[in-house]
């Protein structure tokens, strides 16, 4: 499927809606307030407020906002080359590990978790891979 107005396919607006900022701020948001619901031990509310959001504005964004600006930006160069399936696959098992850590109110394990996130991000900025 190719959006006419943008000119990209699927893929590319699946990659580069991760970029926007609402979709930044929804998955930040929602991913806080999910913790919440973990360390309370609400497993049903917790993944739905992780999840559901997140789906629901991945969607809207990928269907209906041209992304070319994002595309082009340096954010947009960045993850082109650095985002993958296994920079994607770190992120969301940081986000499971400060999940169990917060199930077991087990701080020690948040921190790492949220660590791995931001590795996965700037792992191209921090080393430098070509």
């Amino acid at each position: 499927m190719v959006d006419k107005a943008s000119d990209m396919d699927i893929e590319e607006r699946t990659l580069y809606h991760q970029i926007h900022p609402v979709k930044l701020a929804t998955d930040w948001v929602t991913g806080i307030i999910g913790l919440y619901f973990f360390w309370k031990h609400h497993l049903s509310i917790a993944l739905i407020v992780a999840v559901v959001p997140s789906m629901v504005v991945s969607f809207l964004i990928i269907q209906f906002v041209d992304l070319q600006n994002y595309k082009k930006s340096r954010f947009g160069k960045y993850i082109h080359r650095y985002m993958n399936m296994w920079v994607d696959s770190a992120r969301l098992m940081g986000y499971a590990i400060m999940a169990v850590g917060a199930w077991y109110h087990a701080t020690w394990l948040i921190i790492p978790g949220l660590f791995m996130i931001f590795l996965a991000w700037f792992h191209g900025v921090i080393f430098h891979f070509k």
